[in-house]
């Protein structure tokens, strides 16, 4: 590329790199995005990059599939309801393990070898997200050791945000009842975006974004459209609850959510920092 292709370049990244400096943008990492090696390195260069150009990411992870390898390695059934893993006692040690151990320090790992400082938490350092059981008591299904935010304090957060930290946070926490809660990582994610007022939240996923009934990619979203669509039958399935937690991450004050393909190379900077746009972007 010759050096005046990149100038270029730079000049029409300027103006988006304006518009975020200083600002918080939340990342939820997962699914296949994670599986690569490759991906995972493109991933980390991009968050360093954002950090240096002003922006203050932070990278909520799951790990389902790593969750199901090594409970499949010791000899745990995995089962299901609804979606969710049904986590009992010997369940949530190896959740705690997989998810604040080992992903998190790769994750961390990547990050620093890419130039970055990145630090590895969880919902239970400093009482960042404390959790409440999720169901009722008489539900049909217990799921055991399952939870969702009932509180956010973002004391934490707040001490290494803008000062060239990058928080990685696994989706786990202490509960008002003293035990540990594995939490959906897409709901952690809203609640923490939501707890510090980001500019965006971005859910990585493994489809490019909501899509019309034609498969073409819908690059903008209000609310209300939302609800629209899923009772004419265009979100169905999996997408139902993602759309339902970015609404709820809008309600907590997060000023616009974007679903975007996490296998599409530096989607997170085409996303927030060029004139394209890389998914749905969905706002009030």
């Amino acid at each position: 590329m010759k050096a005046q292709e990149q100038a270029e370049i730079l000049m029409q990244a300027l103006p988006h790199m304006l518009r975020y400096d200083d600002a918080i943008v939340v990342v939820k990492y997962g699914g296949h995005a994670m599986d690569d090696e490759e991906s995972a390195r493109n991933f980390a260069k991009d968050m360093v990059l954002l950090e240096q150009s002003g922006v203050n990411p932070v990278v909520v992870h799951g790990g389902g599939p790593q969750i199901g390898a090594m409970l499949a390695k010791l000899g745990i059934k995995s089962v299901f309801s609804q979606g969710l893993r049904i986590t009992d006692r010997a369940t949530i040690e190896i959740v705690e393990m997989v998810l604040a151990g080992s992903i998190n320090k790769q994750i961390v790992g990547f990050i620093n070898a890419e130039g970055g400082r990145a630090i590895g938490l969880c919902g239970k350092d400093g009482n960042m997200v404390t959790a409440h059981k999720l169901g009722q008591p008489g539900d049909a299904v217990d799921l055991g050791f399952v939870g969702e935010p009932a509180k956010v304090d973002t004391t934490v957060l707040d001490q290494v945000l803008g000062r060239e930290l990058i928080p990685v946070l696994a989706p786990v926490a202490q509960g008002v009842d003293g035990e540990t809660y594995n939490i959906n990582a897409d709901t952690f994610a809203g609640a923490i975006a939501g707890a510090l007022q980001a500019k965006r939240l971005l859910f990585l996923t493994d489809v490019p974004g909501v899509l019309d009934r034609q498969k073409r990619l819908i690059k903008q979203l209000r609310v209300e459209e939302i609800r629209t669509l899923i009772a004419d039958g265009t979100i169905t399935g999996g997408m139902i609850p993602k759309v339902e937690t970015c609404i709820y991450a809008l309600e907590q004050g997060v000023e616009g959510v974007v679903i975007l393909d996490g296998k599409t190379p530096h989607a997170v900077l085409v996303e927030l920092l060029t004139d394209h746009g890389a998914g749905t972007l969905i706002t009030r």
